[in-house]
Order: C-alpha cells, then sequence, then structure tokens
C-alpha cells in the first residue's frame, strides 16, 4: 500500500492502470491500494471517462493529499 502512495508522490496525478502498468502489479491490486488509502485520507481520488480513438475509457485517477494551510489573520490585500 505504501509502495502505492511512494508512486504518487514521485510520479504525480495518475490514472489507477497507469500505477498498474508502472509498478508492475494487477490492477485488481492496486484499486484495493487506493480504496484504502483513499480512506485514510492519504490520497484523493476521483472518476474519469476518456475517449481515444473513439473507445470509452473509465477509471480512477489520484494525487497524493495536500495539507492546506488556514488563511491567514488580518486583512487581506487589496482590501
Amino acid at each position: 500500500m505504501q509502495d502505492v502512495l511512494q508512486y504518487l508522490k514521485n510520479n504525480g496525478q495518475c490514472l489507477d492502470s497507469e500505477i498498474a502498468a508502472g509498478m508492475g502489479i494487477p490492477l485488481k491490486q492496486v484499486k484495493q491500494h487506493i480504496s484504502a488509502l483513499a480512506a485514510l485520507g492519504e490520497i484523493t481520488t476521483c472518476s474519469v471517462t476518456r475517449f481515444t480513438g473513439g473507445k470509452k475509457f473509465e477509471g480512477t485517477q489520484c494525487r497524493p493529499a495536500t495539507f492546506i494551510p488556514p488563511r491567514a489573520p488580518g486583512r487581506s490585500p487589496g482590501a
């Protein structure tokens, strides 16, 4: 599971099929790891539908979750 997370950190946003091809593991296993990592909040996922050469392709796009800092207190610039 941590191997998939490390792969995403190294390569950035990827489709589940790209992760499977890049790591050389079955797509079913990648999907299980993605589900577990998403449940833990380690990654962010969304469903993607692409049309390549007139063929419909559905997959899951993944990226590592990031920390978003809180808004700074005080006046906003230009206010």
